[in-house]
Order: structure tokens, then C-alpha cells, then sequence
């Protein structure tokens, strides 16, 4: 089995209590997270399960944690993305009563999975995922496991994307909610999460301004909508390419520039991929694209800009700053790639993720998602929606936090939407 975090580090200490500060900050500003450990401590539903996790570790990743442990969870963990994890936050999650994290920053692909199994090890019965990596390698390495899962949460657009090709191949063997499709995750995490964060990574880890340059987004789905709207708020030139009829529409009557990557290459200053495929940026692009232009991607794996690609035509590569490569071409034209074209939200050195309001909302669907699948074992093997029920409840926890309140449907109004008699 990999060591926990703890046993890698040169100065664990320092790093348990630098991360026990980002996560109490966290923590404090996640008052959905805050009510459901509250009823989870007093119900205890987790009471026997272990549940393993692959996620981005940084401090809401804790809160979420944290907030499985009171509802009587073991936990282990590790990193769904070689360069999301924050070593301070792993470190404090490791000395936490029931928990282990082995998640560490910097990991080479061996080390990496060689975590993952680490987490398998503890025989987990309910698993998280972010990328689906944990649910593929429990299915191609460790089926031995099946049978004593009794499900799990994906978090995200390209985890559910491959959980969705597994039950149609009949190949994955357990309940999986698809958290990512359900509204309290989508409509937020995926447009103000992924739209705000990627957007202030780039400025902060660039130092250059996102007003005044044309911006190419990749993708006009939730998390492409997010970086276009967001980009157009902050006063730049935004132009979306898509391969889908219906986005391209929605986006040209938002008000914004349609066209193929190609010719967007011959324009953009700052590219930006949001896909969940590969090879979205190709050298055809790169040879149309200006001195400086800077790449990042917040898709999920960093498969979406072809970096090989991108080297072959390069007759070097600098740091050119720090979370920043550039690609130097034979003319001498720059291309500059942030985070090695991973995440860029959570990637660069000084990316911290998505805001944590936002984070409160979606890791409270992994909690209550998490909370279902220990007390229902009527749920098939396949892909599932949250229920509904489940997703209003954690609207109405934001909304009482916020202290918003809301009209409620009468008794007349609701007889009149459940009667088909009603007519004109």
C-alpha cells in the first residue's frame, strides 16, 4: 500500500496546520455543509461504510470530508488530477480521526494510481469520483470489490461522459449518481464555478488582463457558457466554437461570435478549452495563432489542447513563468501554456479552485447523494439521477442560510397544476 501524505512530507506539522487554516476558513463560508453535518452527526447513516474518494484535495474537498466523518464515515482519499492537490490540505485531512489521504501534488502516473489503489485497499462501499478514474480502475483492476459497493457520486462533465459509455457497453456493475446533471450542481458549479475561477486563475497566474483581449472559448456547454459570459463581463472580445448545431446557436444569440477553431486561432488572444474531449486545439490552430497567445484548459483531463502536438512543431520550451510553458515555434512565434494543460482553476500555483460558495452547493449533492445510496439498496447498477427531492432540499438549506424566503404553492394552485381537466 502508498504511504498517507504525512510519512512524504519534510515538515508535516507546518503542514497540518497550514492546511487546518484553509480548511477552517473554508468551513466557515459553507453553511449548507455546516446544517447537514448537523442532522448527519445526529443520524449517523454512514455508520459501517468506508467510502473512498479520487477528488481535486484542497480545502472544500476537506468540508466535505469532514462533513461525511460526522455522519459516522471512514474516509480515504486521494487526488483525481496530478496537480490539483494542496499538500498542506492533504496533510491535515491524514490527521484527521478516520481519515487517510494519500494524495500529494506532483504525482507521476505510476505514484498516482498506485494512490488510487492505496485508497481501494480500504475496501471502501461507497465511492466519490471526479473523472471517474476510481470507478474505472475498481472495474479493470479490482473487481473483486463490486459486490460489497453499494454505489457512488460522480462529480463532474467528463466522469459522467465515461460512466454513460460504461452502462451502455453493460460494463459498469454498480449505482452511480450522476451529480454533475442534476440543477443545483449544473447551473452553478459548472457557469459561475468553473466561469469565475478559470477566468481569475488566468489573470492571476498571466498577470495580464482579460479586458480587451479576444478570448476563444472552446465548448458552449455549462462550463463554456460560464467562461463566455464571465469573459464578457470583464470586457473582453469573446468568440465560441462548438460541434454541436444548438450551443453554436445558443451562443450566437447570446450575442457572441461563431466560428470554427481555425479561424478563431487567427484572432484570440487567450484560448480556452471546456469540452471534455481531446485534441480540441490542434496544430492546425497553433500555426494561425499570434506571438503570446496563451492556452488553458478548463475541460477536465488535459487531453483537450494537443501538447504533443504543440512540441513537435516546437523548437523549444521555456518557463516561461512560473505555471507557464512556452512553446517557441521555428518563426519565432510564442505560444504560452498554462498548467501543462491541466485544470486551470486548480492546476496553476496559485489556484485555489471554485469559489467556496459554490463548492457548498455541489459537495452538499455528494453528501445527501452519498447519505441515499447508504440508506436505499433498491438502486440497479447504471448511471442515475439525483432525485429531485434530494436537490430541492439543498436549495432550501442555501436559501434559509441566505436568509431568503420564498412564496409557497396553495392548495388550489397545487390541484390546479396536478389536474389535466383544467382548460381554458
Amino acid at each position: 500500500m502508498a504511504e498517507s501524505i504525512t510519512a512524504r512530507l519534510d515538515d508535516p506539522e507546518t503542514a497540518i496546520t497550514d492546511g487546518a487554516q484553509k480548511i477552517r476558513w473554508a468551513r466557515e463560508q459553507m453553511p449548507i455543509l455546516d446544517a447537514l453535518r448537523d442532522q448527519l452527526a445526529a443520524d449517523r447513516p454512514f455508520d459501517g461504510e468506508v467510502i473512498g474518494m479520487a477528488m481535486h484535495v484542497e480545502a472544500t474537498t476537506a468540508v466535505l470530508v469532514e462533513t461525511l466523518v460526522a455522519g459516522g464515515a471512514e474516509v480515504a482519499i486521494t487526488g483525481c488530477n496530478p496537480l490539483s492537490t494542496q499538500d498542506d490540505v492533504s496533510a491535515a485531512l491524514d490527521d484527521t480521526d478516520g481519515v487517510t489521504s494519500y494524495a500529494k501534488r506532483g504525482l507521476e502516473d505510476d505514484a498516482y494510481y498506485a494512490a488510487i489503489d492505496a485508497v481501494l485497499d480500504h475496501d471502501p462501499t461507497i465511492t466519490i469520483d471526479d473523472g471517474a478514474d476510481l470507478v474505472f480502475r475498481i472495474h479493470e483492476h479490482r473487481p473483486e470489490l463490486i459486490d460489497s459497493i453499494k454505489g457512488g457520486c460522480e462529480e463532474t462533465t467528463t466522469g459522467v461522459h465515461r460512466l454513460r459509455a460504461m452502462a451502455d457497453d453493460d460494463a459498469l456493475e454498480y449505482p452511480m449518481f450522476a451529480v454533475n446533471d442534476t440543477p443545483m450542481k449544473r447551473l452553478f458549479d459548472n457557469v459561475h464555478g468553473t466561469g469565475e475561477a478559470s477566468l481569475v486563475s488566468i489573470a492571476l497566474t498571466t498577470n495580464c488582463s482579460i479586458a480587451g483581449k479576444t478570448v476563444v472559448v472552446a465548448g458552449f456547454g455549462q462550463c463554456g457558457r460560464g467562461v463566455a459570459r464571465k469573459a464578457d463581463g470583464m470586457d473582453a472580445d469573446v468568440i465560441v466554437t462548438e460541434v454541436d448545431p444548438r450551443p453554436a446557436l445558443e451562443a450566437y444569440m447570446d450575442g457572441f461570435r461563431v466560428m470554427p477553431m481555425v479561424e478563431a486561432a487567427e484572432e484570440g488572444d487567450l484560448f480556452v478549452t471546456t469540452t471534455g474531449n481531446r485534441d480540441v486545439i490542434t496544430p492546425e490552430a497553433f500555426e494561425r495563432m499570434a506571438d503570446g497567445a496563451i492556452l488553458a484548459n478548463a475541460g477536465h483531463f488535459d487531453v483537450e489542447i494537443d501538447l504533443e502536438g504543440l512540441e513537435a512543431m516546437a523548437t523549444e520550451t521555456v518557463d516561461a513563468r512560473d505555471g507557464v510553458t512556452g512553446y517557441v515555434l521555428p518563426d519565432g512565434r510564442q505560444v504560452n501554456v498554462l498548467a501543462d494543460g491541466r485544470l486551470v482553476n486548480l492546476a496553476t500555483p496559485v489556484a485555489e479552485g471554485h469559489p467556496v460558495e459554490v463548492m457548498d452547493q455541489s459537495f452538499a449533492i455528494q453528501a445527501v447523494g452519498a447519505r441515499e445510496i447508504a440508506t436505499d439498496a433498491d438502486l440497479d447498477a447504471g448511471v442515475h439521477a439525483i432525485p429531485d427531492a434530494l436537490d430541492r432540499e439543498v436549495a432550501e438549506i442555501k436559501l434559509d442560510a441566505e436568509g431568503v424566503a420564498i412564496d409557497a404553492l396553495t392548495d388550489d394552485q397545487r390541484e390546479y397544476m396536478d389536474d389535466w381537466q383544467h382548460g381554458t
